[in-house]
């Protein structure tokens, strides 16, 4: 017998007003119309159906953790969520020399940490922008935004993902 795999569909009335309200709990009141447009699309697990994965136009907006129950963005989503929140909310911005390798998916530092909103707690989700409050990459905070600013060792951001596409070592 073969594993169940996961169902794709299209995100009914109810699944997308409980996305929204998730996001809006999380980012803000406002972000999850913003950043859960209609038409979304969402991945099912076959065994419990719970939504696992949230598409648009087949690009990853989010996943549901299974864990506590919020979002953890994808590329896509994390810019659609940048465009809904006014910095400084949710972002981590890095110095230039450490753009690159961000963008690939490293983690940050806390030594290469430009500025960090301060209201931001570990284990939140955040945003890792440059200087021009570009997303480079989203992930999860290891220290709270004014410890980003004040540490000078120590990983700030456990990237789970950036936003240059395919890379490999």
């Amino acid at each position: 017998m073969e594993p169940a795999g996961p169902t794709y569909d299209h995100a009914n009335k109810e699944d997308q007003i409980r996305i929204r309200a998730v996001a809006d709990h999380q980012f803000g009141k406002g972000c999850g119309v913003k950043a859960f447009p209609e038409g979304i699309t969402v991945i099912r697990s076959k065994k419990t159906g719970k939504v696992k994965g949230i598409y648009h136009q087949r690009r990853l907006l989010a996943t549901l953790r299974p864990a506590d129950g919020y979002l953890a963005l994808g590329p896509e989503g994390a810019i659609r969520v940048a465009r809904a929140l006014k910095p400084p909310k949710y972002r981590v911005v890095v110095i230039e020399d450490v753009a690159e390798f961000i963008k690939k998916g490293r983690n940050l530092f806390a030594k290469h940490v430009l500025s960090a909103d301060p209201e931001i707690r570990a284990g939140e989700e955040v945003l890792v922008t440059d200087a021009a409050d570009q997303v480079l990459a989203t992930g999860r905070a290891m220290l709270t935004g004014r410890e980003m600013k004040r540490f000078k060792i120590g990983l700030a951001v456990k990237v789970r993902k950036g936003t240059e596409p395919d890379f490999e070592d």
